[in-house]
């Protein structure tokens, strides 16, 4: 079997569509379709930009595609290398399943896979073919070693025709476009959506997996703390096989979405993964089914999910990166990075933490957005938790850093809901509500907005609407190390609504997933009071006055935003435990 495709196809057609098409069909009357029949080949298939076709022997498969490469080597020598047309062919010699006119079957998928490691302009076999054909032609093929094609169980030794060798038939090295200089990472998370692979049994099928990566670059673009590579570059690695740290040296990024759809009768299945580029590792993986009467709502689904999770899934791989570099090479944005697991863990000592690296990141860069906004969230925190002996000189502090990121980057929405977040710790409810739903019309995947917004609308006494924004982050973002507080927050929805006991449970799981988030007993205490359920509730304060031995009544009240029927209920529930005055 030879499979052969055009290098760069999409690329070709986006610059000149109708010159493009007309070289391929002289191409194929002059050149192509003489030599298949002069070799004893058959033309099986035809897709766009690429060829499948079938052969009585190896020998014959390879004369055939080396006397192609040097007869297109020749029409190229007077075209521009832009606009040149040129094929990169995989042969392999393996069984093959025969329906009517048409074959399938693993030696035709690794045929493919072998012409997606081929160069432009080159030649590459599995070692079943240069086996056959060893001794027999005047050709020189090198050895690749063991390959590791996509979708093939085994890495498969393979082997290339030899560019520039004296014996070579291979068109000559200038006939190849210059490799692209390595691109330096920017100061965010840098990502390219590759052409999704189909593999469905039926022809013509490209047009589902171009569409859902089309929505997938469209939702990542929108997210504003993402460099996203346009779809047009990511799209000249469609059916190519390369390896993810040479993509991420050509595109200057730090990681790959890369997947496959797979459509059998009325059914499909979707698998994406994340792949970090600078050691080729795997962050993270997914499938999607569904049928194809539901396709454009399946397609919303994957694009919200995969946009979901990406933000943690990145974001964690971020803070890896960041520890892994020397600290004379740490920047503001290192710095940031590093600060981020104790930022979101939302407890006293690793909001300190969070609050000095941040420090450190704004000496670099006094002017940094992220950095400011977050440190603005850590000095929220310290007033809502409790943690501050001055309340009120933290949220003057908290306020007064997320307003300035907001000057410098006003419509990023990790921004906007963090001033968000500011806001309504010091009971702006309405301003509050604004720039959240701002954020989340800026980035529909926003987990972490639709969460705050959550919280607004608790302490608006809206506990339904609460509840589904709290839903909707957990569904966007399902691996998100933050989850923990939106279960907190479903909670408190409960407990505004006076259903204790369903508030306890959810209090409970939130403290088993972050035990050292000893804010929650506030709540837990509460609610089991209210509940009726004197003997854990008195566990649960004493748990509370280990981790608040000077908390009061008014220190609570003035940390607490909620509507003040609401949180008299929530003091009065305390009281009956014994919290003073």
């Amino acid at each position: 079997m030879l499979a052969a495709d055009v290098a760069g196809y999409s690329r070709l057609m986006g610059r000149d569509e109708e010159r493009t098409l007309a070289q391929l069909k002289t191409l194929r009357r002059g050149l192509i379709d003489p030599a298949v029949a002069a070799h004893r080949g058959r033309i099986v298939k035809t897709s766009g930009d690429g060829m499948l076709v079938e052969f009585a022997s190896a020998v014959d498969a390879i004369r055939c595609a080396v006397e192609l490469q040097q007869a297109v080597a020749k029409e190229n020598a007077g075209v521009p290398p832009e606009l040149r047309i040129e094929f990169r062919i995989g042969i392999h010699v393996g069984d093959i399943i025969i329906d009517d006119d048409d074959i399938f079957g693993d030696g035709v998928n690794i045929a493919a896979r072998l012409e997606g490691i081929a160069a432009p302009g080159g030649i590459c076999i599995s070692d079943d073919a240069q086996r056959q054909i060893r001794g027999k032609l005047d050709v020189v093929f090198d050895d690749m070693g063991p390959q590791e094609l996509k979708n093939i169980a085994e890495p498969m030794r393979s082997w290339c025709l030899r560019f520039g060798d004296q014996g070579s038939a291979s068109p000559s090295p200038s006939s190849l476009p210059s490799r692209v200089h390595q691109l330096a990472l920017p100061d965010k998370p840098s990502i390219v959506v590759l052409p999704f692979d189909n593999m469905s049994a039926e022809p013509g099928q490209d047009f589902l997996a171009d569409g859902i990566v089309e929505a997938i670059t469209s939702a990542l673009s929108r997210i504003r703390s993402f460099f996203v590579i346009a779809r047009t570059s990511a799209f000249t690695y469609k059916g190519r096989a390369r390896d993810a740290r040479e993509i991420g040296r050509e595109l200057g990024v730090a990681y790959l979405l890369e997947g496959s759809v797979q459509k059998f009768g009325n059914r499909l299945r979707i698998i994406v993964q994340l792949i970090e580029t600078e050691a080729g590792a795997h962050v993270w993986s997914s499938r999607f089914d569904g049928t194809m009467d539901e396709f454009f709502e399946f397609e919303d689904r994957i694009t919200e999910q995969v946009a979901g999770a990406l933000q943690p899934s990145v974001r964690i791989a971020e803070i890896e990166r960041s520890r892994r570099k020397r600290p004379q090479d740490l920047g503001s944005y290192d710095y940031t990075m590093r600060a981020m697991p104790h930022v979101w863990a939302l407890e006293k000592e690793e909001s300190a933490k969070a609050i000095e690296l941040l420090e450190t990141a704004l000496t670099i860069d006094p002017n940094y957005p992220l950095a400011l906004s977050l440190a603005g969230w850590c000095h929220a925190q310290r007033s809502v938790y409790n943690w501050a002996e001055d309340i009120a000189e933290s949220q003057r502090k908290a306020q007064s850093l997320a307003e300035q990121a907001a000057q410098m980057s006003g419509d990023d929405p990790i921004i906007l809901a963090v001033l968000g977040a500011v806001h309504t710790f010091v009971r702006n409810h309405g301003t509050a509500r604004i720039l959240l739903e701002r954020a989340v019309t800026l980035d529909p995947n926003a987990a972490w907005a639709w969460s705050r917004l959550g919280w607004v609308e608790n302490y608006a006494d809206q506990p339904k609407k609460a509840i589904e924004h709290f839903q909707r982050a957990l569904r966007l973002s399902p691996i998100d190390p933050i989850n923990f507080n939106n279960y907190v927050g479903i909670g408190s929805a409960h407990e505004i609504s006076q259903e204790y006991d369903e508030a306890a449970a959810l209090y409970r799981r939130g403290l088993q997933e972050r035990p050292n988030a000893r804010w929650i007993y506030r709540n837990l205490a509460a609610c089991l009071s209210g509940a009726g359920r004197m003997e854990e509730a008195q566990q649960a304060y004493a748990e509370l006055m280990r981790s608040y031995p000077d908390l009061t009544i008014p220190k609570f009240k003035q940390a607490m935003v909620f509507s003040p029927s609401a949180l008299e209920r929530m003091a009065e529930n305390l009281r009956k435990l014994g919290l003073p005055e």
